[in-house]
């Protein structure tokens, strides 16, 4: 027996919307997804997951059901509104990719990415970014963040490519103690089967993400990329391929000019070693 059709919300979103009359045409067509995807030549699990707003429709989609249903542009403008929209549940979202990511490639700024830090260091952060926190909602916060980091040991543990601003190794976050088991930590982690860990040095200069905290981009289990720019009390996801490509060149670009690996565990080694 066919599982129900799961419900759609169209008024949540701009991707729900397009899910939504993608789905209301189809029926109305006699199409199964099956059957559409014979159309638009996208796959029917594709197409099931655009129907629930869990994907963003590919570029060449959009046209493709105007052609098929003869809807003069509407999913055109619908796309066009979607591609520019903030997903509405954007850190579980981001979540959800992350969890399903194949490859992730990050750039760090400021401070060590979450998926690297040790407790001590999270720990560290989360009390001078709330100092109003309470013992019990600073752990609650440590344990979240902890729990992240599970995606690394898994057997289908994903490959993990960090590039880091001199400044995130410079800095002094929780005391001496704190940080030279911080830098421990990416020292074991700069090259391994799963793990590479690059520094961009002060002496590079400027560079497309200077001033900025954390770009995050995920190779998905079907391929597609999607990007997630975090500041200091924000994050954005960005599912246009348009958008994701401009932020993989800014990292293509870090990583041309970055230490390698090797030379990186030595630069923080020696930074370990100068510690107090």
């Amino acid at each position: 027996m066919a599982r129900p059709a799961r419900e759609l919300t169209p008024d949540r979103s701009a991707r729900d919307l397009f899910g939504a009359k993608m789905r209301n045409f189809r029926e109305r067509a006699g199409l199964t997804l099956e059957g559409l995807a014979g159309v638009v030549l996208v796959s029917k699990s594709h197409l099931s997951r655009i129907e629930t707003a869990e994907y963003m429709p590919p570029r060449e989609l959009p046209a493709q059901l105007d052609a098929a249903f003869g809807t003069d542009g509407i999913f055109e403008e619908l796309y066009g509104l979607a591609r520019k929209e903030i997903h509405p549940d954007k850190y579980r979202r981001r979540m959800e990719l992350e969890a399903r990511a194949r490859i992730i490639d990050e750039f760090a700024g400021q401070i060590v990415t979450g998926l690297l830090q040790t407790e001590e260091y999270a720990r560290a952060l989360f009390r001078v970014s709330n100092p109003r926190a309470t013992p019990d909602e600073i752990e609650e916060k440590v344990t979240a963040r902890l729990s992240r980091q599970a995606l690394l040991t898994g057997a289908s543990s994903p490959d993990l490519s960090v590039i880091l601003d001199e400044a995130v190794i410079r800095r002094s976050v929780g005391g001496p103690a704190v940080m030279r088991d911080q830098l421990a930590r990416l020292h074991e982690l700069t090259d391994t089967p799963r793990t590479t860990i690059q520094l961009l040095p002060f002496e590079h200069g400027e560079h497309a993400l200077l001033g900025g905290g954390t770009l995050t981009l995920m190779t998905l289990d079907h391929g597609s990329s999607v990007a997630y720019e975090e500041a200091l009390t924000t994050g954005t996801l960005l599912e246009d391929p348009e958008s994701v490509r401009t932020r993989r060149r800014d990292y293509d670009l870090m990583r041309a000019y970055a230490l390698s690996p090797r030379d990186t565990a030595a630069f923080i080694r020696s930074t370990m070693e100068a510690l107090p």
